[in-house]
């Protein structure tokens, strides 16, 4: 372990005005000194004073400490350091670091609280803030939410030109000339006369410097990288197939392993033969584990097949074995002992709609699988009473918790390595698969064994998306959108989730109305009422979370209404947005994609609009009914994140977005049946082909003074705007998804 006060060939920077004094620059209201969570990186001649800078004759590394899923987490953050550090792109180098509170996310937090974005009264604030301090003290670092960027963009600015200031500090002692007339390039302070000294040679002392009582971070104008074109730091490795993900590690003395439980999730084994399984060629041990067995062989492939072999008895679950069956708890919901929230409530709706002339229906979404491209895996090793784990997490410090308990050591004997993943979208905010890789590595210690769950697995194992049920009951007059009334059932994400990682949150669920009750509309008679059904398949956050499904029931009634209204469907949303930001995304959205000009016969247009995530999002989809079916042309998107700080990622992210909801409202659908998931690999959960995918074109608005993100909020308008676009061009309204239950796509 390191010495603190010995500087030498490795010091870690001060962040954002020294972090073991919190920051006072203002951005932190409150003080305290985290424990520095890089206490493995030092050595006998190492230094550690910050979780954020690390500099050495190699040069400087970033902690980046939000997992990297593919949606540039690392680059976004590296810049945000490197913009106000002054150094050189091509020179840096980025790690994910440890778990620590250190690295906790302020944001999430208070996106459990029932504050709409568009609000920002005093209470507002005030609950934003109480948010940050139940994030601090928790110590949450978890990657979601959309909040990499948000929660980041002050914090690591701030880490970077606390660290310059220091370095600074030192050059005008060292050089006897005011640090008001040095300046830092590319790694370096410069002096007036020419004079460069290194960031590694100023770095000892620079660790010693006490930081200013303010900082003063770069104006926009003196942007390098922030707001420019930059290549994504891992662009070479994940183009060219040398990146290394979780599932790609090798080491010495390396075993394999996978596990076969229960598809009935929760079920038990009522009983189990491994006997040809443990004579099948490989294998070096069967372990029994909590819902099933796990393999450990010689290769992957060996203890998949070995696995398979394995004759299981299971028990059943404790939920209702069926999608039907499910669906029924869902409908039997709507009742006054079931409510679980009711933030909106404008107007007189009862009043209203008891005058006559009311419009109603009903919505229904399908559980949906998170489906990642790689399988849920980990390698583990437990020696000489120490834990050793690589994996890909959202939730590093959750799972340094479950390891201590599944190991029983402590923590401060568990070394967590979190690994780049092949995909999440939610998934990898869960430690089942951990856990299990945990107990096979005490019944096989010493040697590491990588877990890898088979495609069957990872798919009958998934905490889906939960299915859900809307109804609503509306009403048009004089053209206008009078009243909507909308009721959502489904289970609670929140109760399931946050259950499994032994944390009870109190109160009303607000992602079973999130998408819904916060949309900035002024109609006179407004109410939007969420109900709680029965927990039932265990459920878990799904890329959009209660925005992915709420975004369709919500939009697609409006649209129902402004039909029934005689009104277009983009004016009238337009004339019922009375927040400036969104109204300016519905306005630029209708002006690239050329909304009102003529279609030919066949074609149809549908636009859409949801707020989540505090980002303002609308849509318009074209599609062209063929003989053979629905073929969807180009969509156009509009979004508002107050400030793009990667144009390249943005629009890539947008993108993405937009593909992963047109495709699974065309096809994607998790049912049940005897209690297990029906569908068991890609070839039953199928995405949207290449010769499906659309032109997308993106334009990024920022009106706003709030800096968004934007891995999220593209998802959640794609499938309403599909839905009516189809109505658009056929006259057919389809309010259940995914869409090919009702009309077929080419």
């Amino acid at each position: 372990m390191s010495r603190i006060g010995k500087i030498a060939r490795r010091t870690f920077l001060i962040g954002a005005t020294a972090i073991a004094g919190g920051f006072a620059v203002g951005y932190l209201a409150y003080q305290s000194e985290p424990r520095n969570p890089l206490r493995a990186g030092p050595g006998e001649d190492e230094t550690a004073l910050t979780p954020y800078i690390k500099v050495d004759q190699t040069g400087i590394t970033i902690i980046t400490p939000r997992a990297d899923l593919g949606q540039g987490a690392y680059s976004v953050l590296a810049a945000m350091v490197a913009e106000e550090l002054d150094i050189l792109w091509t020179d840096i180098k980025v790690e994910h670091g440890p778990p620590s509170g250190a690295y906790y996310n302020g944001k999430v937090p208070a996106e459990g609280f029932p504050i709409a974005a568009t609000s920002n009264d005093l209470l507002s604030t005030a609950g934003r803030q109480f948010g940050d301090v139940i994030g601090k003290f928790m110590g949450l670092q978890i990657t979601g939410g959309s909040t990499t960027v948000p929660d980041g963009y002050y914090r690591m600015r701030l880490a970077g030109a606390a660290a310059r200031a220091a370095l600074l500090e030192v050059a005008a002692v060292r050089t006897g000339i005011d640090k008001e007339r040095l300046k830092t390039k590319d790694g370096n302070v410069i002096a007036p006369n020419g004079q460069t000294l290194s960031y590694a040679s100023l770095a000892q002392a620079a660790a010693k410097v006490s930081t200013p009582s303010s900082i003063q971070l770069k104006p926009e104008a003196e942007w390098r990288y922030l707001g420019k074109q930059m290549r994504r730091l891992d662009i070479v490795v994940k183009s060219t197939g040398t990146a290394t993900f979780g599932i790609d590690l090798r080491m010495p003395g390396m075993v394999y392993a996978t596990v076969r439980t229960n598809p009935r999730l929760g079920g038990t084994v009522s009983s189990s033969d491994i006997s040809a399984a443990e004579t099948s060629p490989g294998v070096i041990k069967i372990v029994p584990l909590m819902g099933g067995s796990g393999v450990i062989a010689d290769s992957t492939w060996r203890a998949f097949k070995a696995a398979k072999l394995i004759k299981f008895d299971w028990g059943d679950a404790s939920y209702p074995a069926s999608t039907k069956e499910q669906f029924a708890k869902v409908a039997g919901s709507f009742n006054e002992d079931s409510q679980d929230s009711r933030f909106k409530n404008e107007g007189d709706v009862e009043k209203v709609l008891a005058e006559g002339g009311v419009t109603s229906a009903e919505y229904r979404i399908p559980y949906l699988a998170h489906a990642p491209l790689e399988p849920m895996n980990a390698t583990v090793q437990f020696s000489d009473g120490k834990l050793d784990i690589w994996t890909a997490t959202q939730i590093p410090t959750f799972v340094l918790q479950t390891a201590a308990e599944v190991a029983g050591i402590s923590a401060d004997k568990i070394e967590l390595n979190v690994q780049i993943a092949g995909g999440s979208f939610g998934r990898r905010l869960e430690d089942d698969y951990i856990r299990q890789a945990i107990e096979l590595a005490k019944a096989y210690p010493d040697r590491p064994i990588k877990m890898t769950w088979s495609r069957e697995e990872d798919m009958t194992h998934d905490f889906p998306r939960p299915l859900a049920i809307a109804r609503m009951r509306g009403k048009a007059k004089d053209r206008k959108v009078e009243a909507l009334d909308l009721d959502i059932a489904t289970t609670s994400v929140v109760e399931s989730q946050m259950g499994r990682l032994n944390q009870s949150v109190p109160g009303p669920d607000v992602s079973i109305v999130a998408g819904a009750w916060d949309q900035p509309f002024s109609i006179p008679n407004y109410r939007v009422t969420g109900y709680r059904a029965p927990a039932m398949v265990p459920v878990s956050s799904w890329r959009s979370v209660g925005a992915s499904g709420n975004g369709f029931f919500h939009d697609c009634a409006l649209d129902e209404l402004i039909h029934v209204a005689g009104a277009d469907p983009l004016a009238e949303r337009i004339r019922l947005c009375w927040h400036e930001p969104s109204k300016k995304v519905l306005e630029a959205v209708g002006e690239v994609s050329g909304w009102g000009s003529e279609l030919e016969k066949g074609r149809g247009r549908g636009v859409a609009f949801t707020l989540s995530f505090g980002v303002a999002t609308a849509q318009v989809v074209e599609v062209t009914a063929t003989e053979d079916g629905i073929k969807i042309g180009r969509v156009f998107v509009a979004a508002e994140v107050g400030k793009v700080l990667d144009p390249i990622n943005f629009e890539n992210q947008v993108q993405g977005g937009v593909i992963w909801g047109l495709g699974h409202a065309m096809s994607g659908e998790l049912t049940y049946a005897n209690g297990m998931a029906e569908q068991t690999n890609f070839h039953e959960f199928e995405a949207m082909r290449l010769n499906q995918a659309p032109e997308i074109f993106v334009k990024a608005l920022t009106n706003d003074t709030e800096v968004r993100g934007i891995g999220e909020p593209s998802v959640p308008p794609a499938a309403p705007a599909l839905a009516n676009a189809i109505f658009a061009a056929t006259g057919k309204r389809i309010r259940e998804l995914p869409l090919n239950k009702h009309i077929d796509f080419v």
